[in-house]
């Protein structure tokens, strides 16, 4: 066996080495212990497709790994492994992986079809755009193991999405894609010089001999280039064909097969013709549009590879011995770590010591550095420009800030709105009449002019694949998710960025919304002669009450009541806190909630309101809240009223108080004293006017609200359940990215539709242009090539933020709609 290459990984076999493995019936050569264990264990699997299907030989294995891992997939099911990159918890886990081979929409359906039948998967959404894939399973019934094999089964291996696999899988796939590039490349250009004298030969006359010999070495020159070059195009459709569907590589396989193989048989037999200058330069231009994909596939992963980049690789852990340096691997929560100027904060957590200027442009959309200071939160990933601080790790991998961001930019990015749906839906059927059609246009062409049945097949299957229209609308989402991040708008939900384009009429939340939601205790009032009751022991009360809320008015009493220990608390939608203390129920919140009897609630302005603090139903103490607008918010006001969109403010807060915020803003419609039901029941009379609604709010009673809005976008700073609801996630604590939002929904669906039109138009336009023999194969190809290009450079367009040609605007329906003072609590 010396001297022989390893079957395995491709090295040479060392003097003396006999190991062998059985494939096919056949004695493989393997050259150590290490490759002879990964080859059996792959053979045993089941799993030796891998050896037919593989373009490059596998890494050389580590002969001690691969004994303690005999399966190269069972490590995957451990939590502390999946800790990296899947939320681990008592329910469902979900995690984001990149995807080998993934070319085309019809391998992302290929994928779902075939893994949503394994009982135990919940949810799979391939992007084929991006090359991702997000998984939803139960671990008990579904290891991730056993769906990784699967995957792999079908010839698409998985990786979880980490920074330095997507880098490296990125990098191998663009080399890969070169070099085959660089082989179609040169060798198109060798059979065209060789073609360009045949055709010359016929038309001036040429000996037989020097033209079987131009044949022959154009059937060299063409055969590697087909085999190598072409070579991901006939493993695509092995796969379709063996799932018994029917994908973009079928009809581009059977072209340049059918080519080749009849031009082979004409080189043999001294037949009418040859057509090996089609086949290469078929290959040569879809390998230039593969290319093209791949690359704008690379692009609209950038903000997510971005930031899964953001974490470093090293942190300062702070102990009682000192500093030292740690994988961030290896932090745990409650660890004390040292952030210096220029260094990135690691993980979530409290700033306990000193201060800083934080970075979180990629976060956020912020541009400016955000100061903060002891006792503030700090997010993961973001850069520390100034200052040496200590902070306090909270949360850690997939529990953090950034995580959270992650996965939703890419489920958002996985989901197909119905744009893209129906064009996935006209391409699989398209193939389909293509197939039909093509077999119907050559078995005419065979029997009128046998020499031109072969080249016209192969221009009708060229000309007709329906790659752009695939690729039309999940580039143009790619891209239009990737610049709302960027501006600071996250997109959760797959209609969000379609149904944005609709809407007539935003409707906003007061508190934490429209005003920064800080408030802060103006005034006390005492309304008892009770001994004993001061405003710090009202303060007290109110502040252990109010920890047990998450509204922005509890905000207000934060550090105060923090030993008091109330029993039975409940935080009431839209009312107040009520909770019972040395048995005696308190309630704090609005008047009518809190007390037995009417209460004066003062002279509410835009300086503050009220909310009664009482015990028993009798009234204790009063105090003053006040906020402040937001400093974007007449700005996007405004905006949103130049783009023609009616605006509205519904708050349950005191009609002077909202009254004062409206008209500081410029807000022409308002409403009061709105309770959550109310601000629903607000939204549904809007929308029986047949009028989209988008909702902008915050805090746990806008939940309902936000999902019966028909978009709905949530401050980054609202509670959970709050941010689940919602279509979009502000990410800053500025309002403008909601502008934005829908200046790009506008522009990527404009773009949608002109790449659905321009990839329809030329694939309805060229079938009959090829079935007449009008194009030749190589202008189909060019055809389809161009067509490609042409809509991954429209898509391309949102990345560099540069306005789409034919940028109309898209009418909005609106009603007339009167504002009415409602009572309720914002």
């Amino acid at each position: 066996m010396s001297g022989q290459k390893c079957f395995h990984c491709g090295e040479q076999v060392p003097p003396g080495e006999d190991r062998t493995v059985t494939v096919n019936g056949r004695e493989e050569p393997v050259c150590c212990t290490g490759c002879h264990a990964v080859a059996n264990m792959i053979l045993g699997s089941g799993l030796e497709k891998f050896y037919q299907v593989r373009t490059s030989a596998g890494a050389r294995p580590d002969d001690e790994a691969v004994a303690s891992s005999p399966d190269q997939w069972s490590a995957y099911d451990r939590d502390e492994v999946q800790r990296d990159f899947v939320q681990i918890g008592d329910g469902p886990r979900e995690g984001s992986f990149l995807v080998e081979n993934l070319y085309c929409a019809a391998c992302g359906w290929l994928i779902e079809h075939l893994l949503s039948q394994v009982d135990g998967v919940l949810d799979v959404r391939v992007n084929a755009a991006t090359g991702r894939a997000i998984i939803r399973w139960e671990q008990e019934r579904a290891p991730l193991s056993f769906l990784l094999r699967e995957m792999a089964r079908l010839g698409y291996r998985a990786h979880p999405l980490r920074a330095d696999k997507v880098r490296s899988m990125a990098d191998q796939e663009r080399r890969k894609a070169l070099r085959r590039l660089i082989v179609s490349g040169l060798g198109t250009m060798q059979v065209m010089m060789l073609g360009i004298g045949l055709y010359l030969g016929d038309y001036y006359g040429m000996d037989a001999v020097h033209e079987q010999f131009l044949r022959l070495v154009s059937l060299l020159v063409a055969t590697p280039v087909l085999f190598y070059a072409g070579a991901p195009f006939f493993i695509g459709a092995y796969r379709d064909i063996r799932a018994r569907t029917v994908g973009m590589d079928v009809p581009v396989s059977l072209a340049i097969g059918i080519t080749y193989t009849a031009s082979l048989w004409w080189t043999l037999t001294d037949g009418p013709k040859v057509y090996f200058d089609s086949v290469v330069m078929f290959i040569f231009f879809l390998g230039v549009a593969r290319f093209a994909e791949m690359a704008a596939r690379h692009k609209a992963n950038e903000t997510t590879d971005a930031l899964a980049r953001l974490i470093p690789s090293n942190a300062t852990r702070v102990t009682e011995q000192g500093e030292e340096q740690v994988p961030v691997a290896d932090l745990r929560t409650g660890d004390i770590l040292l952030v210096r100027p220029g260094e990135t904060v690691p993980a979530d957590g409290e700033l306990i010591w000193g201060e800083g200027n934080l970075d979180e442009s990629l976060l956020t959309g912020e541009s400016m550095p955000q100061s903060r200071g002891e006792g503030e939160r700090l997010v993961g990933g973001s850069l520390n420009t100034a200052g040496v601080f200590r902070m306090r790790v909270e949360a850690l991998g997939q529990d953090t800030v950034l995580s959270s961001i992650s996965r939703l930019l890419a489920r958002a990015q996985a989901d197909r709105p119905r744009l893209a749906r129906v064009a996935n839906w006209v391409a699989a059927r398209f193939i389909s009449v293509v197939l039909v059609a093509a077999v119907g246009v050559f078995a005419w062409w065979w029997q009128h002019d046998p020499v031109q049945a072969f080249p016209v097949l192969m221009a009708v299957l060229a000309a007709t694949c329906p790659c752009a229209l695939a690729m039309a609308t999940p580039m143009a989402i790619a891209g239009g998710t990737n610049r709302l991040a960027r501006s600071g708008l996250l997109i959760t939900q797959r209609d969000a960025l379609e149904t944005m384009t609709k809407v007539g009429h935003v409707v906003f939340d007061k508190t934490g919304t429209l005003t920064r939601g800080e408030l802060r205790v103006e005034r006390i009032e005492l309304l008892t002669d009770e001994p004993g009751l001061d405003e710090t022991r009202a303060l007290a009360l109110a502040g252990g009450l109010e920890r047990h809320s998450e509204h922005p008015i509890a905000r207000a009493f934060d550090g105060h009541g923090q030993r008091l220990a109330f029993d039975d608390v409940e935080a009431v939608r839209g009312d107040g806190v009520r909770g019972a203390l040395d048995g005696d129920e308190y309630r704090i919140g609005l008047p009518r909630f809190a007390c037995d009897q009417a209460v004066g609630e003062g002279e509410p302005s835009d300086e503050g309101s009220w909310v009664v603090l009482a015990r028993n139903g009798q009234p204790l103490a009063r105090f003053q809240l006040a906020d402040r607008p937001r400093e974007d918010a007449a700005e996007l006001v405004a905006a949103l009223k130049a783009r023609g969109l009616t605006v509205e403010l519904a708050s349950g807060d005191h009609p002077a108080v909202v009254e004062a915020v409206a008209r500081r803003l410029g807000i022409d419609r308002w409403q009061a004293r709105m309770r959550p039901d109310d601000k629903l029941a607000r939204i549904r009379e809007i929308q029986a006017q047949g009028v989209k609604v988008a909702m902008v709010g915050d805090g746990l009673n806008d939940a309902p609200v936000l999902a019966g809005a028909d978009v709905a976008i949530a401050m980054n700073t609202g509670t959970a359940l709050a941010q689940t609801s919602a279509d979009m996630v502000l990410l800053g604590e500025r309002l403008t990215p909601v502008e934005r939002g829908f200046h790009w929904a506008h522009q990527s669906r404009r773009i949608m539709i002109q790449n659905l039109t321009l990839s329809a138009c030329y694939n309805f336009s060229a079938l009959p242009l090829a079935a007449v023999g009008f194009l030749t194969p190589w202008m189909a190809a060019l055809g389809m090539a161009g067509s490609s290009i042409l809509v991954i450079l429209n898509a391309s367009r949102l990345s560099r933020g540069q306005r789409p040609v034919a940028a109309c605007p898209v009418p909005v329906g609106r009603g007339k709609i009167q504002a009415q003072p409602v009572p309720g609590r914002s």
